[in-house]
């Protein structure tokens, strides 16, 4: 272990006046952390789930705090600013969306620079009605006789950027790409125009973590969670070609090697070509190589027959892990 954050919310954030009072966490440890990149520096940029951003340095001192209720995905991008996924909870009725009954959520993209400033803020209810996708808004509603909805419809849960160094096609070089859960669909758009260049619907189950592969494929997280319960059932990775649509399952949980998440999950492609995968609600991270054989594995185990979840497992890059020292960073005592 080359260093170790501890994170308290009622010692990170005591004065939280972005946060209403019925939504304030009562005891530690608050909430979780969902989304998190290290920087060049080690400074670590991390959701503290739905009640803020936040930058700590490698000595668990706060940088900064951007009050704004951001979640689950935190991507650094090659100019270094941070694209994460945001939300506007509307407590009164909004014009542009007369049926959409309050208290519902509207999911922000937002691009922050490393000095916490928000350089732009795309709203995903936007993107879609500009593209004539309205009706994706509406799509949660059960009501034979109406579309009036509430509450998350969307629930975006990833926000990455195509980058520079991949060879376009499909994509271009600063596309975003977001993951709607409730809705199943993965889409790309062009943040200038807002104009999408890929949607897909339907391939996948409450999916999780998008990852651009090339210029015309992407990754998705198949949390595959449909039926009454887990047993025998199995999560599973797609590749999708945004050229035509056709998709093929690149790993898949067997009876044999379980696996399955309903909830959360990251994927990470290595250098190598192998793949780092985290089962959350199992509290595994695991890799697997190009034959899909297991390299190593990891549980959280945290006493008494139990693990605890874990959110996200990244291989850092080695210019980040030679920022610290095996024993750990060299830090001044806490004034």
């Amino acid at each position: 272990e080359l260093n170790r954050l501890v994170v308290d919310w009622f010692e990170l954030w005591p004065d939280a006046a972005h946060v209403p009072a019925s939504d304030l966490p009562r005891s530690r440890p608050g909430t979780h952390i969902h989304g998190i990149a290290m920087l060049s520096d080690g400074d670590v940029v991390f959701n503290f789930e739905q009640l803020g951003l936040v930058r700590m340095d490698s000595c668990g001192d706060v940088v900064w705090r951007l009050p704004y209720r951001t979640h689950h995905s935190v991507t650094l991008d090659e100019q270094g600013d941070l694209w994460v996924s945001g939300q506007i909870t509307r407590e009164e009725p909004q014009e542009a969306y007369p049926n959409h009954r309050p208290p519902y959520r509207e999911p922000t993209v937002l691009r922050v620079s490393p000095e916490a400033e928000i350089l732009d803020e795309i709203s995903v209810f936007e993107v879609l009605v500009t593209n004539g996708l309205r009706a994706y808004l509406h799509l949660v509603t059960a009501n034979n006789n109406g579309t009036v909805v509430s509450g998350d419809t969307l629930h975006l849960n990833d926000v990455e950027v195509f980058p520079e160094t991949m060879v376009e096609g499909v994509f271009r070089h600063g596309d975003i790409m977001i993951s709607l859960r409730n809705v199943s669909t993965v889409l790309v758009f062009d943040p200038q125009t807002l104009a999408i260049r890929f949607i897909s619907t339907g391939k996948f189950t409450r999916q999780h973590d998008p990852d651009f592969l090339d210029g015309n494929t992407i990754s998705v997280f198949d949390n595959n969670d449909i039926g009454p319960d887990s047993y025998g059932h199995q999560s599973r990775i797609l590749r999708i070609d945004a050229r035509d649509g056709s998709s093929d399952v690149w790993y898949e949980g067997t009876p044999e090697r379980p696996f399955y998440t309903d909830l959360m999950v990251k994927s990470q492609l290595l250098d190598n070509g192998h793949l780092l995968i985290t089962e959350s609600k199992n509290g595994r991270a695991f890799e697997i190589d190009t034959a899909g054989q297991l390299v190593w594995e990891y549980h959280n185990l945290t006493g008494d027959g139990t693990v605890g979840l874990v959110e996200e497992v990244q291989r850092l890059p080695a210019a980040r892990s030679s920022l610290f020292s095996p024993d750990g960073p060299s830090c001044a005592p806490s004034k």
